[in-house]
């Protein structure tokens, strides 16, 4: 047999590849709709006022982060304990019942601001899960030297789905308000059988422990290692505060006055950059100087973020989008991989839950924090100075932790302790 030299060459990576893209183009798809039709709902049928209705937005991010908050400690040791298969399987079932149940209510005409948000808030809880679960069997499926392409491959299927997501629930809704639910339905049957058709893997044996106790080492283990919880929470607090995705049907209708396509091409915009950047990642992945080029990343997001916020010109917006969605790209792969290459086996569900609940404070926090702004600001001047305070967090952020600036490699960092310098 020829030796692998890439992940794909692994037929469960490439099961894992297709349930990530299928998934994530469904889901993307939905999420652009839930947004675009809370905006239209409240300025068209409601009459707020724009503040108002981009406030909502900012209330749809809040509504999904709380069941994810509250669920994220479970969904770690779940995906330590169980076959993580069907911990995923059972999360893409629920967002299948979340697009079937919108698909109907645009089809009877029933739907309503109560119905979005809480569809939104199920979507919150079904994602908890299936991102620990499929995130914790790549490194089994594939060897440790190969997994930093396994990472940013694994990008690739989700960014490109997010182009494609977006993009076609954009023409879809200008068409028909049902049709992207729809598409969304049949894309979620397609991920649950793909992700059923990964060969099984048993949990890892140190995961017999108390549900509470594996729990609580969990989150010990990051708090303790600086290195991860500088990865972690540079996300967090960045994201944080320079989202400007929640405020994109804002922007659409009443700043750049797009439409409905136009939304769906916003929204694909920072998927498309990021796309590109995991295509050349996949070949040629970072391999020196990792940590500062981490922080450079994030510094670029913030500034695409600002003078997003302060463009008037769609083409320069969707410009500034792309090369956020890039800059974001390079950040996450190198956060992943050091996250992953720095955690033991048996705690990788739990750093993933722990990584991935700062992700959902970032995004969808986020997403609160430029409603409130927008409240008082409005959408640009909430976005603007979103992009502004992601700047001041990563200069903060490579003082607060200079470990981050210190990694030189992906290789584990009690490791580069070791080396000579």
């Amino acid at each position: 047999m020829s030796e692998r030299t890439h992940p794909l060459h692994y037929r469960d990576y490439r099961l894992i590849w297709l349930t990530r893209f299928i998934s994530v183009s469904a889901t993307t798809a939905m999420v652009v709709v839930i947004g675009a039709q809370t905006y239209q709902i409240a300025r068209e049928i409601h009459h707020y006022s724009e503040a108002r209705a981009a406030f909502l937005l900012g209330m749809l991010g809040l509504v999904q982060f709380i069941p994810f908050m509250l669920l994220t400690p479970l969904a770690g040791v779940l995906a330590d304990r169980m076959d993580r298969r069907y911990v995923g399987a059972v999360a893409t079932l629920i967002d299948l019942v979340i697009a079937v149940v919108l698909a109907l209510a645009n089809t009877w005409n029933i739907l309503t601001l109560p119905l979005l948000f809480t569809m939104a808030a199920l979507y919150g809880a079904a994602r908890v899960f299936i991102g620990p679960a499929i995130s914790a069997i790549v490194p089994n499926v594939v060897s440790p030297e190969l997994l930093p392409k396994a990472i940013a491959t694994s990008s690739i299927a989700w960014q490109s789905a997010a182009v494609i997501g977006p993009a076609l629930a954009g023409f879809l809704l200008a068409r028909d308000h049902a049709l992207p639910y729809w598409y969304a339905s049949g894309m979620l049957v397609l991920a649950t059988v793909s992700l059923l058709a990964i060969r099984h893997r048993a949990p890892p044996a140190a995961a017999a422990a108390h549900p509470l106790k594996l729990m609580a080492e969990g989150a010990k283990f990051v708090w303790h290692e600086r290195f991860l919880l500088g990865c972690v929470t540079l996300d967090l607090f960045a994201v944080l505060l320079g989202g400007a995705t929640a405020m994109l049907p804002a922007f659409a209708y009443d700043v750049l006055h797009v439409g409905d396509e136009g939304l769906g091409l916003m929204r694909a915009a920072p998927a498309l950059g990021a796309s590109l950047v995991a295509l050349y990642l996949a070949f040629r992945p970072i391999a020196r100087n990792v940590g500062a080029k981490m922080l450079w990343s994030v510094a670029v997001y913030g500034l695409a973020t600002l003078v997003f916020g302060l463009s008037k010109n769609f083409e320069l917006s969707l410009a500034m989008l792309a090369l956020l969605g890039a800059a974001d790209a390079i950040s996450v792969f190198i956060r992943n991989t050091l996250t992953q290459l720095n955690t033991p086996d048996d705690k990788r569900g739990r750093v993933s839950s722990i990584s991935g609940l700062a992700i959902s404070a970032s995004n969808e926090l986020g997403e609160m924090q430029s409603g409130l702004a927008a409240a008082l600001l409005g959408p640009v001047g909430a976005v603007a100075l979103g992009g502004a305070g992601a700047v001041v967090v990563t200069g903060l952020w490579a003082v607060l932790f200079p470990e981050l600036k210190r990694a030189k490699t992906f290789a584990p960092q009690y490791r580069q302790k070791e080396e000579p310098s």
